[in-house]
């Protein structure tokens, strides 16, 4: 409900569809028409625009945005602080994440560190733009277990239930670093080859991410750290 209010506070007040708004979060148009009168209820200024391209809108003048990160957000600016490395906008690009930590609650601040820790980028890599599901970037920060359809790379199709431990970011693209139960270790799937995929209800404890799972000389390697 909190991702459908941000997702409508970020367009408004032009409407978002159903349909549109079901398929954002791989969710039934039921659900969604659910939860947005649930929302409604509760109070959130939430409107019905009919016609062609109408849909849900949200009156932005009467709500007050987040004023905190979460952990997962945390994660993805310090992220995108590394492709600014050796850029003039770098240091000030810290500063302003320096500033959204010191007013988020510290319980998250040690998540995002924890999650931080398990992102690792090949230096001097783009591993560029990769199609993830929105279930496997849950996945990262909850710890649910994942069930998907695989395809090696010739082209071979097996099912794996996986527990995600981190991820990778090479010059062949992103890795998402997991145990699979099926071959019992853990092994890296690519990103791009990771097909229907669902979350089941089991939340599997994070298991230790050893150097040998990366697959890449250490020296090689950075991980994302969230404070300088």
């Amino acid at each position: 409900m909190y991702a459908l209010v941000e997702e409508l506070r970020a367009v408004a007040p032009r409407p978002r569809s159903a349909r549109w708004l079901a398929t954002r979060f791989e969710v039934s148009t039921r659900t969604i028409e659910r939860d947005i009168g649930a929302l409604q209820e509760s109070g959130v200024p939430i409107w019905v625009a009919l016609g062609r391209t109408g849909g849900y809108a949200l009156d932005r003048s009467r709500t007050l945005p987040p004023l905190n990160m979460t952990p997962a957000e945390a994660v993805a600016i310090a992220v995108a602080l590394h492709r600014l490395d050796g850029t003039p906008f770098h240091d000030a690009a810290r500063t302003a994440l320096h500033k959204l930590l010191a007013v988020m609650p510290a319980a998250d601040v040690r998540r995002a560190e924890e999650l931080a820790g398990r992102i690792h980028l090949v230096h001097g890599a783009d591993p560029g733009p990769a199609p993830v599901s929105p279930t496997v970037v849950e996945a990262f920060t909850t710890g649910r277990v994942l069930d998907i359809a695989y395809a090696d790379r010739f082209g071979v199709t097996t099912r794996r239930l996986i527990e995600p431990a981190g991820y990778l970011g090479g010059p062949h693209g992103w890795y998402l670093l997991a145990w699979c139960r099926l071959r019992e270790g853990m092994r890296s799937f690519r990103v791009d080859r990771i097909h229907d995929v669902s979350a089941t209800l089991e939340v599997a404890d994070r298991r230790p991410l050893p150097d040998c799972a990366i697959d890449v000389p250490g020296h090689l390697v950075t991980r994302v750290a969230i404070a300088a």
